[in-house]
């Protein structure tokens, strides 16, 4: 693709999405210019131009959280990108798997959506790559697939004396824990979200 005739960068900037590609979590925003975006793809790892160094940058390459490239989208007006990227450890310069981790609102009316467990998953991500000292979810992953086994072993048992109890809160509240757990063995064993609704899907056709 000849992106000189394809895209009107001129002197300006065009705002580039990044998101991952297996959780479709959005990571961060930045901006390219005709080179940064020429070396993205010949390279295979996301460059940005940085307005305030003035100078294009690989994102990486001073902290080692490069973001590897998988897909490159524009929008119908051909003034956006989208990068599909695997991120190799934080993508925010504070520690957190996404820049956008601040929440400014939350329509309390909606519930029973499934966005709490990417929510979830992602901080228990962020867990995993930034351990924090007094967290149970960074101790799960440091004591390792053991711990991790046992305590889901005894969150399915906790699940069957609920049932057996026929308290459908206590039920409720052990199915929650179960799910946490579970959620803990996927991120140690590198399996997401998305790799579970896909083999949902598969064999729902």
């Amino acid at each position: 693709m000849d992106i000189a005739n394809k895209f009107d960068f001129g002197e300006s900037l065009i705002p580039a999405i990044v998101q991952d590609y297996k959780t479709g979590e959005v990571l961060m925003l930045g901006y390219v210019n005709e080179e940064s975006l020429r070396l993205t793809m010949e390279t295979g790892f996301i460059h940005f131009y940085s307005r305030k160094r003035k100078k294009i940058w690989k994102k990486g390459e001073t902290s080692g959280n490069f973001l590897k490239l998988i897909e490159i989208r524009y929008d119908c007006d051909e003034d956006a990108f989208l990068f599909l990227a695997e991120s190799f450890g934080s993508v925010c310069h504070t520690g957190n798997k996404t820049c956008f981790h601040s929440l400014l609102y939350k329509n309390q009316e909606v519930k029973g959506t499934f966005l709490i467990l990417e929510e979830l998953y992602a901080l228990i991500l962020s867990r995993k790559s930034n351990p924090l000292e007094k967290s149970y979810t960074s101790y799960l992953f440091e004591k390792g697939l053991d711990k991790i086994l046992k305590k889901l072993g005894e969150e399915v048992s906790e699940i069957i004396i609920a049932a057996k109890n026929d308290s459908n809160e206590e039920i409720i509240y052990e199915i929650s824990d179960f799910i946490y757990h579970l959620l803990v063995l996927m991120a140690e064993k590198n399996i997401t979200l998305a790799d579970v609704y896909s083999q949902l899907g598969s064999r729902r056709k």
